[in-house]
């Protein structure tokens, strides 16, 4: 095709990963590439070279290494501890990353995933808890950054960016985390000399900062902080590429009175006995943003326009782990607050209860009792369900997962996330569905 059109060049960059991975192909048949040297591209999509580059800027990264035995892992896991973050290179039934946080979650996840060798060597990466994710979408000309966008996940890392609940401009981060995020973006820009989008994601944690990857494409977010900004990124991005003239953003460009929100889409329903819950792979089928004069009212539009429904009267909570009994602790102290009648399982109902928080106690699927849980579903008693995995015993994880698929069987509001359980709770009980205010994308002025 390439040979027919015989075209001035090629732009790799806003069709995903997969033509970025043909840039590097196409400059070896010397096809022309426009925008960012495939060159850079290799640099920032092989491993080993982006990591060498990092570490010869001083720029931070988790600990990760490449391995092919289980002894490496070991001495690997000696200086990083657990959790950790592992990638197959080579994989068997549709087996991915995953999050271990224990000896026999590894080994059990290997053995599903391939035979650690030589031949299938691991990514073994550090897995920091409790990160908050930032994503800086940005263009660049000759290394010099035009126009950026520092947008932040509620739930903290360890889901999916495609699966997050993204809020641009980010509302939660240190302004000092914002600087270092802009002043490290900057640097990697320069580097790699980049002519086009790129797309950098960050952890960070008490204004630590790590860089995860950095995309030379236009990431999924593009659309949608181009939307809110009111600046087309891809629009300026095409014409550096091309060499054509373009705007310069003035800086108010950048201070906005609105607030975005992008929500995931999912489609569980259609997947039979499938576990909704999120992790590190993606499983979001579409995504929807929607803009609000505060935070509140972002929020709610994106969860309602997704599929999810303002709870009336009852709420069923089951809230996982120690922490984050105590992250939904002040949402449910508002819950109660507004007269809504929480339902707990037994640890998050005594939790509640023994915090001055009013809880029914309901009984597992698999106990019998006058509010075992499962008839509690069958009499749709529950609006909304809020249930936070645990990683605890084979009962505990059944019980669970028995819950979350009820809820999607029976067309109930799930949330798995304590954090984004968390904002939706504060943002409808702050905020009532009438008074969302209809306004057209044009309404929003600079």
């Amino acid at each position: 095709m390439i040979d027919l059109e015989t075209p001035k060049g090629v732009i790799v960059s806003v069709g995903g990963q997969i033509p970025n991975n043909l840039a590097i192909k196409l400059h070896r048949q010397q096809v022309p590439i426009l925008g960012t040297s495939p060159l850079s591209i290799d640099r920032a999509e092989n491993r080993h070279k982006f990591s060498a580059m990092l570490d010869a800027l001083g720029i931070d990264q988790p600990a990760w290494a490449e391995l092919s035995s289980i002894e490496e892992i070991d001495a690997f896991i000696e200086k990083v501890g657990f959790p950790i973050l592992i990638r197959p290179s080579y994989v068997l039934s549709g087996a991915a990353m995953n999050v271990c946080y224990s000896k026999e979650q590894m080994i059990e996840f290997l053995d599903l995933a391939a035979k650690v060798s030589k031949e299938h060597p691991v990514v073994v990466s550090e897995f920091l808890q409790g990160a908050k994710e930032i994503e800086f979408d940005a263009v660049a000309r000759n290394g010099e950054v035009v126009e950026y966008a520092t947008s932040e996940h509620i739930e903290f890392a360890g889901v999916h960016s495609g699966d997050a609940t993204l809020v641009f401009p980010a509302q939660k981060i240190y302004s000092e985390t914002a600087r270092r995020i802009k002043r490290i973006s900057k640097m990697i820009a320069k580097e790699l000399n980049i002519s086009g989008p790129f797309n950098i994601q960050f952890l960070a944690k008490n204004n630590d900062v790590k860089v995860i990857e950095c995309n030379l494409r236009a990431s999924r977010s593009f659309p949608f902080v181009s939307k809110v900004l009111k600046r087309n990124f891809i629009e300026t991005a095409t014409r550096i590429m091309l060499d054509a003239p373009y705007s310069q953003p003035d800086k108010s460009t950048f201070d906005i009175d609105w607030i975005g929100v992008k929500a995931s889409q999912f489609s569980f329903a259609r997947l039979h006995k499938a576990d909704p819950v999120l992790g590190v792979d993606m499983s979001s089928t579409g995504k929807v943003g929607c803009i609000g004069d505060d935070y509140n009212e972002a929020l709610l539009s994106a969860m309602i326009a997704v599929g999810n429904t303002i709870p009336r009267k009852n709420i069923l909570v089951s809230s996982g782990a120690a922490k984050s009994k105590v992250e939904l602790l002040e949402g449910c102290r508002l819950l109660n607050s507004k007269g809504y009648h929480i339902y707990g399982t037994p640890g998050t109902a005594k939790f509640l209860n023994d915090n001055g928080v009013k809880a029914t106690t309901v009984c597992w699927p698999d106990e019998k009792g006058d509010l075992n849980i499962m008839d509690l579903f069958s009499n749709h008693t529950f609006e909304l369900v809020v249930n936070i995995p645990k990683d605890h015993s084979k009962r505990e994880l059944t019980n669970r997962y028995k819950i979350r698929r009820a809820a999607i069987d029976h067309n109930i509001p799930l949330i798995t996330n304590a954090r984004l359980a968390g904002s939706f709770i504060e943002a409808f009980c702050n905020m009532e569905e009438k008074d969302i205010r209809i306004k057209s994308w044009q309404e929003y002025q600079v």
